[in-house]
């Protein structure tokens, strides 16, 4: 045990008492029930009824979207606290202000649309040309991939529902445990999943692999059934992995061998210090495999601004040959009218030389954000995973319900965190920690956490 379950002030949320074994369900499941019923009882207060039934897919959610959910009980706190000086290391949203050689890129745009030469109005659904090529040059040098084949969008996790429309129902889809909730809740909507199972806290018909330190964060594909669709995140949300050049060259086969579609994220890839690739592209065979989706929100601070892409290569075909690439610009173009041409100037400005050094500070800021509440983690004689590659740190409470932390560190230290099992049930017994904030905050809250000594 570590020495904080011995303590005083944080001693509560992990004595026997907190955690009663008379108890059914977790936390958690509580909260899918309460929420249910008063679905329920809202139903009978509605005077008049549409004849129209609810779509089946949305009633197999069993609880609201991690992130809101975890503002919805901040605010609860501060109607309880209202003087509290509470510190967000939750959701995980950019602090530091944009480079000005972006935002003059993006004020200067906005000036010349008060112009007759300047104005521009639609713009080409699958975004800009001269972004797209700068995202092929810059982003992805030397690995081959074309303007054609990265679509301009206004962020990875839009791109991830779409690219489920794009896929369709009929689908089984494979997912790290734990991994971003996103890839889970859209497969449910979408109509993917099976019922979901509290004693396991899984969805049928989706295939969860378990990704925690005794993999070394990575799915045994040895154990591994076949899935169509394959949902991978390097470096990792939420254990802030980085996966090595040998574990996606596995998984790349991987999808060979079965037929798959890998759908890689790398929001992150920009945090990675080491030589762990940053594309799943940069692994031989790839593009006949795999689909990317990135984002401008955390490497440039666009998580207001919206931009992000995706990328779909020519090689990758459906089982009847066709190109995948042809169907996802039908969906950009049916589903989608292009990003904001604003933020499209901003996004150009960001992949200049001068972009790319200011951006780069904001990266090497975050990250040195993490290293601090690393070392006050491990200071207190936690085991804590992450930090390296990512903003994120993942702190492991052993035996644990990750609510009941979360909860706890909110009541006694004022602090916003995310538990783990709104990642998955693999994420159980951890809370994720983020490093986005003003360093004067991050200093406060690696203070805070020595109340857990």
């Amino acid at each position: 045990m570590h020495k904080m379950y011995n303590t005083s002030v944080c001693s509560s949320m992990f004595s026997p008492n907190a955690l009663q074994s008379i108890m059914l369900v977790t936390r958690q499941q509580q909260y899918w029930i309460m929420s249910s019923c008063t679905l329920k009882n809202q139903r009978l207060r509605i005077g008049h009824r549409t004849k129209v039934p609810r779509n089946v897919n949305m009633e197999k959610l069993q609880h609201g979207y991690l992130f809101p959910e975890i503002q919805r009980h901040q605010l609860m706190h501060l109607e309880k606290y209202p003087h509290a000086n509470v510190i967000d290391l939750g959701i995980g949203d950019t602090t530091e202000p944009l480079s000005t050689i972006v935002t003059s890129s993006m004020v200067d745009f906005v000036h010349g649309l008060s112009t007759e030469k300047g104005y521009k109005g639609y713009g080409p659904e699958q975004g800009e040309k001269a972004l797209r090529k700068e995202i092929a040059d810059t982003i992805y040098k030397d690995l081959g991939i074309k303007p054609s084949e990265v679509f301009v969008s206004d962020g990875a996790q839009c791109d991830i529902s779409r690219l489920q429309l794009l896929m369709g129902p009929n689908l089984k889809i494979f997912v790290p445990d734990p991994s971003f909730p996103a890839y889970i809740d859209s497969s449910v909507i979408i109509g993917q999943a099976g019922e979901f199972v509290y004693e396991t806290g899984k969805y049928k018909n989706i295939e969860y692999m378990t990704c925690g330190p005794q993999t070394n964060f990575f799915p045994d594909l040895h154990t591994a059934s076949r899935a169509d669709i394959i949902f991978f995140c390097s470096p990792n949300n939420p254990t802030g992995h980085a996966a090595t050049r040998k574990q996606l060259e596995q998984l790349v086969d991987f999808a060979k061998e079965n037929g798959s579609i890998i759908i890689f994220d790398s929001a992150y890839s920009a945090y990675i210090t080491d030589d762990s690739p940053k594309s799943i592209f940069e692994i031989s065979g790839a593009r006949e495999v795999a689909i990317e989706v990135s984002s401008f929100s955390k490497f440039a601070g666009f998580t207001g601004v919206r931009l992000g892409w995706t990328v779909v290569p020519e090689e990758l075909s459906y089982s009847n040959g066709f190109p995948v690439v042809h169907d996802f610009n039908r969906i950009m173009c049916t589903c989608f009218n292009g990003a904001s041409n604003i933020a499209q100037a901003g996004g150009l400005a960001c992949l200049s030389p001068e972009g790319l050094k200011a951006v780069q500070s904001h990266v090497d800021n975050y990250m040195d954000n993490a290293r601090i509440l690393v070392d006050a983690l491990t200071s207190v004689g936690l085991k804590v995973y992450g930090g390296k590659n990512a903003p994120y740190a993942w702190v492991h409470f052993p035996g644990s319900n990750s609510w009941d932390v979360f909860a706890e560190i909110l009541e006694k230290t004022h602090m916003i965190t995310v538990p783990g099992s709104g990642f998955g049930p693999g994420g159980e017994e951890y809370i994720r920690i983020s490093a986005f904030g003003q360093r004067d905050s991050i200093i406060e809250a690696s203070e805070r956490f020595q109340c857990l000594v």
